[in-house]
């Protein structure tokens, strides 16, 4: 994929990158630009008259009816630019409103999370399935904290501490494409978050689904998930204790505060 190439090219030479700043810590660089441009070009080429919404270049209409490519050309950017070698390259595709498939890639450990609903979802070439764990002990829980004076800081703060005492470990590792991709792979047994974009969830969705798990708003109501404030992905069996976790430690907090 010549987006991937890009950036591991640019990765390898990350620290002389130009840099902007969009707002506090929310970094965009050249990088991110240049496999913008990349996939837009080809995934115009494709599928001429698609739909685009990508991360950095917006919105682009189509002149197909309902169809719709969602894009973060670089999900993990902050990692990316300090070096850390976790980031994806995330693309969703909708079809009359409706998620039919998706793929993740991680261009440096060249793992591909890709599924098309009703047909099962893979990694590489393997089939792939959440985890069978039941036991919120045996748990491994991802999240991502808002920074700054984001939407949702209040809320993920308050469930760190329960999930840490309930769980087996809690990762917070910076790219929410590979979170899902991850419970998708059966490596976390399940994944919540505040405050992303559609373009950070619209591939990991039906990967998900099509692992075997469940995901929903934090709330536990279902969709539209592409414009809600949240998201909790899971295996079968946890989907709901997890949720039920989240959902009461969140109560609890604001009980304090009121």
């Amino acid at each position: 994929m010549k987006a991937a190439r890009s950036l591991v090219h640019d990765f390898g030479e990350v620290e002389q990158l130009q840099v902007s700043q969009k707002g506090p810590a929310d970094f965009v660089s050249e990088a991110d630009r240049r496999a913008d441009e990349i996939l837009k070009r080809e995934l115009q080429r494709a599928r001429p008259g698609f739909a685009l919404l990508m991360e950095e270049s917006g919105e682009t209409p189509g002149t197909v009816a309902g169809e719709r490519w969602i894009v973060d050309p670089l999900d993990g950017t902050t990692n990316f630019l300090h070096g850390i070698p976790h980031f994806a390259i995330s693309i969703g595709y909708e079809s009359q409103g409706q998620l039919v498939a998706g793929l993740i890639y991680d261009p440096l450990r060249d793992e591909t999370f890709w599924a098309e609903r009703g047909k099962g979802a893979f990694l590489n070439n393997h089939r792939m399935r959440v985890s069978g764990r039941r036991n919120m002990g045996e748990a491994i829980v991802a999240t991502g904290v808002p920074f700054g004076d984001r939407p949702g800081k209040a809320e993920t703060l308050a469930v760190l501490e329960p999930v840490m005492e309930r769980t087996a470990g809690l990762r917070r590792m910076g790219s929410a494409a590979l979170d899902l991709a991850y419970v998708a792979a059966g490596r976390y047994e399940a994944f919540w978050e505040f405050g992303l974009s559609p373009w950070d969830v619209a591939a990991g969705i039906v990967i998900v689904r099509e692992a075997g798990g469940f995901v929903s708003r934090v709330d536990g109501r279902g969709e539209p998930l592409l414009g809600a404030d949240s998201i909790l992905a899971a295996n079968a069996h946890l989907h709901q204790p997890v949720g039920d976790m989240v959902r009461a430690a969140i109560k609890a907090a604001k009980a304090r505060v009121d």
